[in-house]
């Protein structure tokens, strides 16, 4: 079967992402991926954590084809059919009825960067709207954080996607997490992983930690 889109990036990047999933995640639950784009991390995953339930969404229907071959091609057989969803809505997805039941995950790779800065805020809402009590949002890609050298590539990286769009450009996890809270969120641990990009793991602020105000990972 013909694979239409693909992103090495994200053949580079699964791996390693998946790892902090499967270390993160209990053994079954339902999670929905923003902005799947070709369709790669959404085939991957389900693939390896068959006990899960996955919903892949795009603002763009001319992604579906690409998600519904990558996960033909993984034999992902746990992965629903894709949705429109502009995360700026006030309803999740965009043209059907809103979600019925929460998600314990909702993962979101490599969308901030190149989309407005009001995608942030309308992500950190409609997860919070969306996420089961302990569930979590799980974001990944390039973040500048106040006080961390940035990496040489970041930086290109960045002045590149302004000159592209004015309202795209790496984000502040600053920035970022301050959104989250705005939404009731809080930001619960950081990862680094490899070529400069972090995973971060966000949840709602009223989730109890018996041992005290948790310490944000920083591995």
């Amino acid at each position: 079967m013909s694979l239409p889109q693909h992103s090495p990036a994200a053949e580079r990047n699964r791996a390693p992402i998946l790892a902090h999933l499967q270390a993160l995640l209990p053994a079954s639950g339902r999670a929905l991926e923003v902005a799947s784009g070709t369709g790669q991390h959404v085939a991957w995953f389900a693939a390896h954590l068959p006990q899960w339930t996955w919903q892949p969404s795009d603002a763009q229907d001319d992604a579906f084809a690409s998600i519904t071959a990558w996960c033909a091609h993984a034999g992902a057989h746990n992965v629903l059919a894709p949705v429109l969803l502009d995360v700026r809505a006030p309803r999740w997805p965009s043209a059907k009825p809103a979600f019925a039941e929460p998600f314990d995950l909702v993962y979101c790779a490599n969308m901030l960067h190149i989309a407005p800065w009001d995608c942030c805020a309308g992500l950190m809402q409609g997860a919070a709207r969306h996420l089961a009590p302990h569930g979590r949002l799980v974001t990944y890609g390039p973040y500048l954080e106040d006080g961390v050298p940035t990496a040489p590539g970041n930086l290109a990286f960045d002045a590149n996607l302004r000159e592209r769009d004015p309202a795209w450009g790496i984000r502040r996890l600053e920035d970022v997490a301050r959104e989250a809270a705005h939404a009731g969120l809080r930001l619960a641990a950081r990862h680094a992983l490899p070529a400069n990009n972090l995973l971060l793991v966000f949840e709602r602020q009223s989730v109890p930690h018996p041992s005290g105000p948790p310490q944000v990972a920083l591995g």
